[in-house]
C-alpha cells in the first residue's frame, strides 16, 4: 500500500456545505366531505417517498464530488501540472513525497555512466516502494521536463558540478535521466576515456549531438587542502586553507551553469582524527571549532563568486547539506527503511545549511540557495544500505540511483528553464 509522507500529518477541510430545503406554502382550502379523491391524492404516499429518495441521492452525488477529490489531494497530492504559483513565491519546501508511478525517471543499469555502487536494484534490491516517490510542495508543482526539453535547452552550453561524492551522484542522475532522451547513445562519452570513479577530480561527459558537457570536480572542502606547515605539532599532518580556494578553481570559472555543494567531509572523522586542523594565512587554528571553518571556508567561496565568476553569463547555485542516515553517531549501523520517517527527527534542520543560507542572502553575485536538505529529511529509506558494490560496508549516507538526487535535479532544472 502507497503512502503519502509529508512534514505535517494534520488536514483540514476549509470548505463546508449546506443543504437548505425551502418549503413551498401549500393552501388547498377547505375539504369538501364526500368529494372524489384528486390523483394527487390518491398517490401522495408514492410522490412522498420519490421525494425523499431524489434528494437522498442529490446529497449523495453532491457529497462525493467534494469530498473525493479533497481527500484524493490530501493523501495522494496534487498531480496536477500547476505552475501557476511561481517558484519564486511558492515555499518548494513545505510539502510531501507522493507516490507517481510514471518514476523512476531511468534504468541506472542502462545508463553506462551511473557507478555501480549506486544502482540498488542491480545490486539486489527488491523492494521498489523507494523508486515511485516524487516531492509535491502544497500549493504549486515541480514541473516535469521531458529529456528531450532539457537537451535542447543545454544545447552549445557548459554545466560544472563541483563538490563531494554527493555532488557527483547528482551529476551522474542528470545524465543518466538525459540519456534516456539520446537516441545515439555512442554520441555521449566522457571526454577523457575515463569510467566513473571517485578517484578521479575531473570526469566530464560529452553530448556531442547537442555539443553541450556536464562536468564533475571533486573538491570535497571548496577551500585548499595542504600538507603539513614546517613547525607544526605532531598531531597536524595537513592542513585547510580556510582562505584559499580550491587550486583548480580557474578551472570551474568559464561554465554556464555552476552548482556547488559541499558539507559531508566536515566532520572530526574526516577532519582531526586523520590529522587535519585549520589554517588561515600562515597561522593554524587549532582551536577552531568546524562551525567556524565552514563559514570562514564559505566566505572564501563567496568573494570568489563575487570577483571572479561573470555574472552576466554563469548561473551559479549551492546545494545544501544533504542528511544522512545512520542509527547511531558512529555510522557503523546503517537500516535503510522500506517507506520514508515520518518523523524526520532534526534531519530537516543543519548548521551548514543555516551557515549557507546566511552566506548566500549576504552575497553580491546572484546566487540561488538549492535547499534539499529538509526535501531529503524524510527518505531514511532511499539510501544504498548493503546494495552496493562493497556490501560489507553499509552506507546510510549516499543514496539509490535512480533516487532522491533525481528530485534534486528536478529542483534545479525547475529554476534554469522557467
Amino acid at each position: 500500500m502507497m503512502h503519502s509522507f509529508s512534514r505535517s500529518s494534520s488536514f483540514s477541510f476549509n470548505r463546508s456545505i449546506s443543504f437548505n430545503r425551502r418549503g413551498t406554502p401549500l393552501s388547498v382550502g377547505s375539504p369538501r366531505v364526500n368529494a372524489r379523491p384528486t390523483w394527487v391524492s390518491r398517490h401522495f404516499p408514492v410522490i412522498t417517498v420519490v421525494g425523499y429518495l431524489g434528494a437522498f441521492f442529490l446529497v449523495i452525488c453532491a457529497s462525493y464530488s467534494f469530498f473525493v477529490p479533497n481527500l484524493k489531494l490530501s493523501f495522494h497530492g496534487d498531480t496536477s501540472l500547476d505552475t501557476s504559483a511561481s517558484l519564486d513565491t511558492c515555499n518548494l519546501l513545505d510539502g510531501m513525497w507522493v507516490p507517481d508511478e510514471s518514476y523512476p525517471l531511468y534504468n541506472a543499469s542502462d545508463c553506462l555512466f551511473a557507478e555501480q555502487g549506486f544502482n540498488c536494484l542491480g545490486n539486489g534490491r527488491k523492494d521498489r516502494e523507494y523508486l515511485k516517490l516524487r516531492w509535491k510542495p502544497r500549493h504549486c508543482n515541480i514541473p516535469k521536463f521531458t529529456a528531450q526539453k532539457v537537451l535542447e535547452w543545454l544545447r552549445n552550453r557548459r554545466l560544472v558540478f563541483v563538490g563531494d561524492s554527493m555532488s557527483r551522484t547528482q551529476w551522474e542522475s542528470l545524465i543518466c535521466f538525459l540519456m534516456s532522451g539520446v537516441a545515439d547513445k555512442k554520441s555521449v562519452y566522457e571526454v577523457n576515456g575515463n569510467r566513473i570513479t571517485k578517484t578521479i577530480r575531473f570526469l566530464g561527459v560529452r553530448f556531442s549531438s547537442f555539443n553541450f558537457t556536464i562536468e564533475f570536480f571533486r573538491s570535497v572542502f571548496l577551500v585548499q587542502h595542504g600538507w603539513m606547515p614546517k613547525h607544526a605539532p605532531k598531531r597536524v599532518r595537513s592542513t585547510l586553507m580556510l582562505d584559499k580556494l580550491d587550486d583548480i578553481s580557474n578551472q570551474w570559472v568559464e561554465s554556464d551553469i555552476l552548482i556547488f555543494n559541499t558539507g559531508q567531509w566536515w566532520v572530526p572523522g574526516k577532519l582531526f582524527e586523520t590529522g587535519c586542523y585549520f589554517q588561515v594565512g600562515d597561522s593554524l587554528k587549532l582551536g577552531m571549532s568546524i562551525p567556524t571553518a565552514f563559514r570562514v571556508a564559505l566566505d572564501t567561496w563567496a568573494s570568489w563568486v563575487d570577483h571572479a565568476v561573470n555574472q552576466s553569463r554563469t548561473r551559479v547555485f549551492f546545494r545544501t547539506f544533504e542528511p544522512s542516515h545512520w542509527s547511531d553517531e558512529t555510522r557503523r549501523f546503517c537500516n535503510v527503511t522500506q517507506y520514508p520517517t515520518p518523523e524526520t527527527q532534526g534531519k530537516d534542520q543543519s548548521v551548514f545549511l543555516d551557515i549557507a543560507s546566511n552566506t548566500v542572502k549576504n552575497m553580491i553575485a546572484p546566487v540561488t540557495l538549492l535547499q534539499i536538505t529538509s526535501v531529503s529529511a524524510p527518505r531514511s529509506d532511499a539510501h544504498v544500505g548493503t546494495w552496493t558494490d562493497k556490501p560489507s560496508v553499509a552506507d546510510c549516507s549516499h543514496w539509490c540511483l535512480p533516487g532522491v538526487p533525481d528530485m534534486w535535479n528536478e529542483m534545479l532544472l525547475s529554476y534554469l528553464l522557467l
